[in-house]
């Protein structure tokens, strides 16, 4: 009946894909050594592709984390100049009365504190003195910019009140004035004549370098006590911390604003955040990225040309075999699928492997050592569809050449 030989399956079709595996692997056998080296650069590639993202996520991670270790919710405000006009020779600096203000009327501040800074010669032993940068701020001053106590404490708000004559110094200067850190805790240090003694050391969470407003030879201060050191009540920044860092951004416009509204028009403050930086950041691993999988996509693309130029190879070497096939019955459409999937299986061998050495060498850090490696599972699916890609684009010329093989030619190639 019509119906009944219309639904019987093609024999033809269903033997090409039943044997399209076992004709694979037996030409995989044949040429060991040659196959190996064409996927060797799939596994190349594929490999590197999946490093280059974790490498390009590694350093993003590691660049926000060095930025939040600073302060991702710091925003820093200072004086710049009095403008263009003749009033400009008056000092308009901020003032502990412009921090209250911004603390009274922008919502979203957590944390706030004045920065006075202040140097000075200390003596040592020995008659040697030593230069200090001393600097008056609130306790707060520690949470603002994630300060480490290495040892001893922080003074709190019960030392500022009472204007306790008490201090934190750097690690670098407690080891040049008494040999180490713990020598340093109870010693006293005399800062124009007024005896301090040191209750702590305390460091940046992120070493910057002599960037920030902290030295090497830094002591910490309650603003209460430094007042005794200044001649007007001005502070020279004030640093603000936000509840969230999603509020940076508009706080910092805020606190322009108010600070702006309480000074004479022709001064000019300067309300800085970090969010520019962590921009930048992003930015620079993006493009840090980008170009490292640029190079991943040519050592592809060349183990593409790779595996064009084995199957052109295979073609050549297997005429007569085309011949045969097709004079039993296959058709080209069969013959074309036979090598190209032939070349896809390559690509997708090199592929997987590949991404087992690309995924074992950050599980490997993150097993044997303390880092905490990003490991992207989207790189490893991105990495397979590519290798797939790769060996239909690169196998396709390979297949259409043996299925356009004229059956008679073929049978007569020796």
């Amino acid at each position: 009946m019509p119906t009944a030989t219309a639904i019987q399956p093609n024999p033809a079709a269903r033997l090409a894909l039943g044997e399209i595996f076992s004709f694979a692997y037996d030409t995989f056998m044949s040429n060991k050594v040659r196959f190996a080296l064409t996927a060797l650069g799939m596994v190349i590639g594929t490999a590197s592709l999946i490093l280059v993202t974790t490498i390009g996520l590694t350093g993003k991670h590691y660049l926000l984390n060095q930025i939040e270790a600073i302060g991702s919710n710091w925003i820093y405000a200072e004086y710049e100049s009095g403008g263009d006009r003749i009033t400009s020779t008056i000092n308009d600096a901020l003032t502990i009365e412009d921090m209250e203000a911004v603390q009274h009327q922008v919502s979203g501040i957590a944390y706030a504190t004045p920065i006075v800074p202040f140097n000075d010669r200390v003596g040592v032993g020995g008659g040697k003195e030593r230069d200090v940068h001393i600097m008056g701020v609130y306790p707060e001053y520690a949470l603002v910019r994630n300060l480490i106590i290495r040892s001893g404490r922080f003074f709190d708000a019960q030392d500022s009140q009472v204007r306790n004559k008490v201090g934190v110094v750097t690690p670098k200067l407690a080891i040049d004035l008494y040999g180490s850190e713990e020598a340093a805790l109870g010693k006293t240090l005399k800062l124009n004549g007024l005896p301090f003694t040191i209750i702590g050391t305390f460091k940046e969470r992120v070493d910057t370098f002599g960037l920030s407003e902290v030295a090497d030879n830094t002591m910490v201060i309650p603003y209460t006590v430094m007042r005794y050191f200044q001649e007007t009540p001005s502070v020279k920044q004030i640093f603000f911390s936000t509840a969230d860092a999603s509020l940076v951004v508009p706080v910092t416009a805020q606190v322009q604003r108010v600070i702006q509204s309480r000074h004479r028009p022709e001064s000019v403050y300067s309300v800085r955040n970090l969010t520019q930086l962590v921009a930048m950041a992003d930015k620079t691993t993006t493009t840090m990225t980008m170009v490292l999988l640029g190079i991943s996509t040519v050592v592809l693309l060349v183990s593409g040309i790779g595996i064009m130029n084995i199957m052109l190879a295979t073609v050549s070497a297997r005429i007569r075999e085309i011949g045969i096939r097709k004079a039993v019955g296959a058709t080209s459409r069969e013959i074309r699928f036979q090598f190209l999937s032939e070349a896809i299986l390559i690509a997708l061998i090199g592929g997987v492997i590949g991404i087992v050495i690309g995924l074992a060498i950050p599980f490997s850090v993150r097993y044997f050592t303390e880092y905490r490696i990003p490991i992207s599972g989207l790189s490893a699916i991105i990495a397979i569809v590519v290798s797939s890609f790769v060996g239909i684009v690169f196998g396709t010329l390979p297949a259409a050449r043996a299925a356009q093989l004229d059956p008679v030619e073929s049978l007569r190639y020796e």
